[in-house]
Order: C-alpha cells, then sequence, then structure tokens
C-alpha cells in the first residue's frame, strides 16, 4: 500500500519536504545516516544513496540531501520508498 505525499521545497536547497495525509511517524524523528531506528519508512529514506538524515514529525518528513546529490535523481527513489513502504 502506498502513501500519498506532497513534495515541497524548502528554503534550504538541499531539503525537501514531504506532507502526507496520514501519520508517518508517532511524536518527532531526527535521524541521521547510520542511526539505528525503529520506523521502516525512516529506514528506508535514509539507506538512499545521497540521503543525509531526515526529520519527521506526525504526518511529515523533511528529507536532507548530501551536498553532492542531485535532486532530480533522490526524488524518484524517495516517492518509491512512499510507494513500497507501508504504514500500521
Amino acid at each position: 500500500m502506498s502513501i500519498d505525499v506532497r513534495a515541497e521545497r524548502t528554503p534550504n536547497p538541499n531539503a525537501m519536504k514531504f506532507s502526507a495525509a496520514k501519520q508517518l511517524f508517532n511524536g518527532r524523528l531526527i535521524a541521521k545516516k547510520g542511526d539505528v531506528v525503529e520506523s521502516p519508512l525512516a529506514q528506508a529514506l535514509l539507506k538512499l544513496d545521497g540521503v543525509d538524515n531526515i526529520f519527521g514529525y506526525e504526518d511529515f518528513v523533511t528529507v536532507n540531501k548530501t551536498f553532492d546529490a542531485d535532486w532530480n535523481e533522490l526524488l524518484p527513489q524517495i516517492e518509491a520508498v512512499f510507494k513500497e513502504i507501508s504504514l500500521p
């Protein structure tokens, strides 16, 4: 079951916000590449090459990319995670 999200640019060119119509996280989640997290969504996002860290709260997640990553390559991968992941 996929999660419908809306991608939004932020003032930071290395960050994009993804908002959903359903709850993604219980409370707040801050994690960086290499952190151990329980959330399957966070795990999948952090595994992507080019993702540096994420900040999630309730119905949104902000994905911060590494300086050298390209949004044109990373966005389809992030969107695929939301299509493949299922939430309880």
